[in-house]
């Protein structure tokens, strides 16, 4: 299925938001790309090693690990998250807690 039509200045993650659930896509300057099928049975394998081993690492420290799928949003500037032009699905991703973003500033 294909997304809502692309405006000149290509797709937002507010357009993103709208489009079906079960479909995975990433925006990279605003062009939207499908993601390719679920993985192999290998790469899950070594994901999840992965995943557990930087798991185990951050035990106690101010980090969370996520995993696909997870969007995560990249803004240029100070763009609102409706208007942000760059969305990735990353398999894994370390993200610091709030308290921590807090305290340090």
């Amino acid at each position: 299925m294909k997304p809502a039509k692309q405006t000149q200045q290509g797709f937002t993650y507010g357009d993103y938001r709208q489009w079906p659930e079960d479909e995975r896509w990433e925006l990279i300057e605003g062009e939207a790309y499908a993601m390719s099928p679920a993985p192999t049975r290998t790469h899950q394998t070594v994901l999840v090693e992965l995943v557990r081993e930087i798991a185990n690492f951050l035990e106690g420290k101010p980090c969370q690990v996520f995993v696909a799928p997870f969007d995560v949003r990249l803004p240029e500037q100070n763009e609102t998250d409706d208007e942000i032009k760059n969305v990735v699905q990353q398999d894994i991703v370390v993200y610091p807690s709030l308290n921590s973003i807090s305290a340090s500033g």
